[in-house]
């Protein structure tokens, strides 16, 4: 079990040996860690969190209350759960069935799940991608893409801060950041990063 003093688990939660879990990770009320999991530095588990044993969750993530992180599913860093989103592993689950491969679902660096969303087995979200709440993930999303709806359809993009981006001329400044993208084509880039006196709204 590789553990240390700088780690809190609630007296609540279950910890299943053996795990991973990184430096002043923080494990709440009632959640529930099996073996074989690993958990990166500086992450905070919420009320009521499942993680199964083939899951792997990066750096700095926040996942909120009564949320399920089953096998197949890997969130890269700083990535965040809002409140009871739910992912799946089948697309074609039946009871009487016991499939052993599940698809792999991947949340890249940086993504933002609303509360309530769900994301379909299979799919992997983006870096600095935006799912509204209550949204269904049928499909892969693009790098800063903003999502809502059942299917999922995206409307828009934010920036690394979250702010929505209002392209004039194929190029556009975050709001909070004064951080400067690109429009290209499906996709954006960003061009020049935050200044360190970032404005606030």
């Amino acid at each position: 079990m590789s553990l240390n003093n700088e780690i809190f688990i609630h007296p609540s939660a279950i910890v299943d040996l053996p795990v991973s879990i990184g430096a002043r990770t923080k494990v709440w009320h009632f959640c529930h860690v099996m073996n074989g999991a690993t958990l990166g530095t500086d992450c905070v588990l919420g009320q009521n969190v499942f993680i199964a044993g083939n899951v792997v969750i990066g750096n700095a993530c926040r996942i909120q209350n009564n949320v399920s992180v089953y096998d197949g599913v890997t969130l890269e860093d700083e990535v965040f759960l809002g409140p009871s989103c739910v992912f799946t592993n089948v697309r074609n689950p039946r009871a009487q069935v016991r499939r052993r491969n599940f698809e792999p679902t991947r949340v890249l660096r940086g993504a933002t799940l609303g509360a309530n969303c769900t994301v379909v087995a299979g799919c992997t979200i983006g870096r600095w991608a935006f799912i509204g709440a209550g949204s269904v993930v049928v499909k892969n999303v693009p790098d800063y893409a903003l999502v809502v709806g059942n299917p999922a359809r995206r409307i828009g993009w934010v920036s690394r801060h979250g702010a929505r981006l209002n392209f004039i001329d194929s190029t556009a400044r975050c709001p909070e950041t004064d951080a400067l993208y690109r429009l290209c084509g499906a996709s954006i880039e960003l061009l020049e990063a935050a200044d360190d006196n970032a404005r606030q709204t």
